[in-house]
């Protein structure tokens, strides 16, 4: 897990003030940003949040610093991937080569079910679903504690998952575009399959064909620099999102999925940083 000398506690001084502990992930330029439920509230009675976490990232990032914003609602609801994610940043994970996995098509059940355990957004339906198994004569690339945790009849281990939309046309520059979205991405929760995804974009791209990908990195978590890598390319960053929030729940309904019951009254409305479009261009 991540030990407390991974982090300096105290308030880092950044330039630009905000009303949530900020503490810095050490020996790297990552802020962590600890958004307080109590403290948002108070926070949205005096200043329209609307786009307060989008511009503070962008801010940092001028000076080369990364911000990860951890909304307490979300850190009660999923605290095992909150931590695998940050545990991850600083090399705690269980680091397997995608070199020893094997890719194939994963059924709607299992990837939903893998994306529950490893991945912070909420799921959705995709067409194309492709993940990356660790045959079992590779388990020894794990750490005893982590095979311990493995099942003794499990011949295969489900490390990574990516989902895919259907083509669609898209027109860029005065040209169609056969065009796919890379809709999710996650690794097994305490897992970093390294080139896991490079890997996975392969195996899709040479069963499709797709004259591009595109895809969305969420702000709160994401600089975009590993799409980068991978040879996409930053388009636009989009709006923050607004949530209603439910504080005593740490529930949050999309506006246009609020069920009919429940009232606003008691809802927080809440933003995130907005999510950077990538696209890789294929053709």
């Amino acid at each position: 897990m991540l030990h407390q000398r991974h982090i300096t506690t105290s308030p880092v001084e950044v330039g630009k003030t905000t009303p949530f502990p900020l503490v810095q992930i050490a020996n790297r330029n990552t802020l962590l940003h600890l958004i307080g439920l109590n403290t948002y509230h108070q926070f949205g009675q005096q200043y329209n949040p609307h786009f307060f976490f989008q511009q503070f990232s962008e801010t940092l990032a001028t000076e080369n610093k990364q911000v990860i914003h951890i909304w307490e609602d979300i850190w009660r609801q999923k605290p095992a991937i909150v931590l695998s994610r940050l545990n991850a940043m600083v090399g705690l994970s269980e680091r397997i080569p995608a070199r020893l996995t094997q890719i194939r098509r994963v059924d709607r059940p299992l990837a939903t079910q893998f994306l529950e355990m490893s991945h912070l957004q909420a799921v959705t339906l995709s067409k194309y679903r492709y993940g990356l198994y660790l045959p079992q004569r590779y388990f020894r690339v794990l750490s005893p504690e982590f095979q311990e945790q493995i099942p003794a009849n499990e011949s295969e281990l489900l490390v990574a998952l990516a989902t895919f939309s259907l083509p669609r046309r898209i027109e860029r520059d005065g040209k169609l575009y056969r065009s796919v979205e890379l809709v999710r991405f996650a690794n097994r929760l305490n897992c970093t399959v390294v080139g896991g995804l490079d890997k996975l974009l392969k195996g899709f791209i040479n069963e499709h064909r797709p004259d591009d990908i595109m895809t969305y990195a969420d702000r709160d978590w994401s600089d975009g620099r590993s799409y980068e890598k991978l040879g996409f390319t930053r388009l636009i960053l989009t709006e923050p999102q607004q949530f209603w929030l439910n504080p005593e729940k740490m529930e949050r309904y999309y506006p246009h999925r609020l069920p009919h019951e429940v009232s606003t009254h008691r809802l927080l409305p809440v933003y995130n940083s907005g999510s950077i479009k990538f696209v890789k261009l294929l053709i």
